[in-house]
């Protein structure tokens, strides 16, 4: 991926690792495009970020998805980068039953890419050059038992990644994935944002940048601190692992 002169839609751009992603791209040359569930959130980011864009999207409700993207290519007909990482994750408890929590994750993190992608691949396809960059976690590889289905959607985002990678191999089109360890944003509430046990976004954020600008390894945007998740299947101690993690993670 070129790092400078592409026109990036970037979901979920209202805080976190969206914001951050965004004025991080901008600060490189970049027109950027955010786009979130809340006006007041977008409006933030912009008032902070002259020269930035906004468009409002609920990346939940599929019927909106496609009037989205129309009206999206009508204001930017250059538009050459999707960087999917809008998302939520919540904690489950399974034994107590109810399917909510599990519902709104799989529809936002899941079937809100797929949706999304579908609707703007003619217009990527079009392009010179052009990039999807899908946003999984290191819980795709080992998943945090306190919220399962997040985990699992994760998954689902690494594997549907791999082959439309493999499917756009021929094309214009760069797939990657962003895989991201914990990070101090408020992702599952403030108490995140200044977790120690969590990378300091600015960090994140910067070797992530280097990362693409150098071209990632097999498509994959891995920063050192998320490798011991991505690779904790191939280590030889998974379970063990897993067990470690999760008790670790839980206090």
């Amino acid at each position: 991926m070129h790092i400078s002169d592409n026109t990036i839609l970037i979901t979920g751009g209202g805080s976190g690792i969206g914001r951050a992603l965004a004025e991080a791209f901008q600060r490189a040359g970049n027109d950027v495009i955010i786009a979130g569930r809340r006006q007041d959130a977008l409006d933030t980011v912009l008032a902070a970020n002259p020269g930035m864009h906004a468009a409002v999207l609920d990346i939940e409700d599929g019927a909106s998805i496609a009037p989205f993207a129309a009206a999206l290519l009508a204001r930017f007909p250059r538009l050459n980068v999707v960087i999917h990482n809008a998302g939520i994750m919540r904690p489950e408890k399974l034994i107590e039953g109810g399917l909510d929590t599990a519902e709104h994750t799989i529809a936002t993190n899941l079937l809100g890419p797929i949706r999304l992608n579908d609707a703007l691949l003619p217009q990527l396809l079009a392009q010179p050059r052009a990039t999807v960059i899908t946003v999984s976690s290191g819980l795709a590889f080992l998943p945090l038992a306190a919220t399962p289905t997040y985990s699992a959607t994760k998954a689902a985002i690494h594997a549907y990644t791999m082959a439309l990678r493999h499917q756009l191999k021929s094309t214009s089109v760069e797939v990657l994935e962003l895989a991201p360890p914990y990070v101090q944003t408020e992702l599952m509430g403030e108490q995140q944002a200044s977790d120690p046990r969590a990378m300091p976004l600015a960090d994140f954020i910067s070797e992530v940048m280097a990362l693409i600008a150098h071209g990632p390894e097999h498509g994959e945007i891995l920063v050192e601190r998320v490798k011991p998740l991505r690779n904790a299947e191939a280590s030889g101690n998974y379970h063990g692992f897993f067990t470690t993690f999760n008790e670790a993670m839980a206090h």
